[in-house]
């Protein structure tokens, strides 16, 4: 294995390809599966989000298991890759399956193989985030390996977004764009995760005291100042994105009134919106400081989604401007944060000497897992319980009630976010005087 650098472009380019199949089933997922199978398939909103949720919450439990055995696993070709390569055939399986469901599929079919998908997609995830804490220690260059990476998830977002678009607008939809963006995430798959194992190595594992247990590391953690302010943070901004996310298609339809093909066209323009905005946001942080920029992005999207409860019915190109200004902020949520945790596990290096980094990238992916849970958990149970009056038509929102969901309580909650935040004390000069130390304490270990 090659040994820790900070250099390697081409290798960063090659790294960061994986997210393209990760971030594929984002749509599908959030935005268009939920739909399908409360309305097409008949089973109601409430069933739709306990499926979700609970598949969600079962997932949540592997997360930390994972995390400790990518810290600690050996193998010929790294700690990651074994856990990546299984992770893939067990997603494809789980994608195939829940994006190609019969007619006659019910909540216990959605949550099943929900679970199935969620469990691959754990098995990538943590020890790719991992994976890619070690690739650079620089403040700067993690930054930009994590723009790179999630520049490609942005984009196989934008590729599986545009599925359900051609297919309305060749008059396909519903269940066939989903069995069609399902194949798409397979064959993507294949091709970008035999590229990262089969062409980007690990680097050497810096020198330990030791390992602790599970339990031990995870309560261990809750000293790490940092780690805890980042993730209650992340967790409540996570929230705030979910909430409109899972309400998105709805919004569109009963309030803007917006059909099949201007939907998608939407969503691709808030995803692309994302990829366009996140050089800029990484450059600004370069100057400002991570923790400021993501807040500052905070602030532009509260500020949008204020204005969202004057549109109406019609106001297609308006709603595309605070899907623009959204989708921009997007790119600094996606790029910022998990920068600022490669940092964090940087810091509980040199607070406990331990490589806990799958462990804190798993606390990291189960606060974003419940995060979405609660999303789906919260929004479509409030949606029915406040928007649906007539009990006898549940495709019948209360057009108030739909748009305060979906505007006005992530406001509320990005104001939260911004408060954990703020404060955040992990600056760029503070993270170099912690890893002079580090280097100076590994030189001195092996005199």
């Amino acid at each position: 294995m090659k040994r820790w650098t900070s250099a390697g472009g081409g290798r960063d380019v090659r790294y960061g390809a994986a997210a393209f199949a990760l971030g594929m089933p984002t749509i599908p997922l959030l935005i268009h599966l939920p739909p399908v199978y409360a309305e097409d398939l008949g089973l109601g909103l409430t069933a739709t989000g306990a499926a979700l949720f609970a598949a969600r919450f079962v997932d949540v439990i592997t997360d930390p298991i994972i995390g400790a055995v990518s810290d600690r696993l050996k193998s010929p070709v790294g700690r990651r890759k074994p856990l990546i390569a299984l992770g893939a055939l067990v997603g494809a399986l789980g994608v195939l399956l829940l994006l190609n469901p019969s007619e006659d599929a019910g909540a216990l079919y959605l949550a099943a193989w929900a679970s199935v998908l969620y469990f691959g997609w754990t098995l990538i995830n943590i020890p790719y985030l991992a994976w890619g804490a070690d690739l650079h220690t620089a403040y700067d260059r993690r930054a930009r390996l994590t723009g790179i990476r999630e520049s490609f998830m942005l984009a196989g977002i934008l590729i599986a977004g545009v599925i359900p678009a051609v297919a309305a607008a060749t008059g396909a939809g519903g269940i066939s764009a989903l069995a069609m963006t399902g194949w798409g995430i397979v064959v993507a798959g294949a091709v970008v995760f035999c590229l990262l194992l089969g062409t980007v190595a690990e680097p050497v594992p810096r020198p330990l005291h030791g390992q602790d247990p599970l339990l031990p590391s995870i309560r261990d953690l809750i000293g790490n100042g940092p780690f805890n302010r980042l993730l209650a943070g992340w967790f409540v901004n996570s929230l705030a994105n979910g909430i409109p996310a899972v309400l998105f298609i709805l919004y569109m339809e009963h309030v803007i009134g917006a059909d099949e093909f201007t939907q998608g066209v939407l969503t691709l323009l808030y995803f692309l919106a994302g990829i366009v905005g996140m050089p800029v946001w990484i450059r600004l942080s370069h100057r400002h400081g991570k923790h400021r920029i993501w807040c500052v992005a905070m602030v532009v999207a509260s500020v949008t989604f204020a204005v969202v409860p004057v549109l109406e019915a019609g106001d297609v190109l308006l709603f595309g401007i605070v899907v623009l200004l959204t989708g921009v902020c997007l790119g600094a949520d996606l790029a910022l944060p998990p920068a600022m945790q490669a940092d964090v596990a940087e810091y509980e290096y040199f607070r406990r000497r331990r490589d806990r980094t799958g462990i804190m990238f798993a606390a990291w992916s189960m606060s974003t897992k419940l995060a979405l849970a609660a999303s789906v958990g919260i929004a479509f149970p409030l949606l029915d319980w406040l928007g649906t009056p007539e009990p006898g038509n549940p495709e019948k929102y209360d057009l108030m009630a739909l748009t305060l969901i979906y505007a006005g309580l992530p406001v509320v909650l990005k104001i939260a976010s911004i408060c954990l935040i703020w404060g955040y004390p992990l600056s760029q000069a503070k993270l170099t005087i912690i890893q002079q130390r580090v280097k100076t304490t590994i030189r001195d270990s092996s005199d």
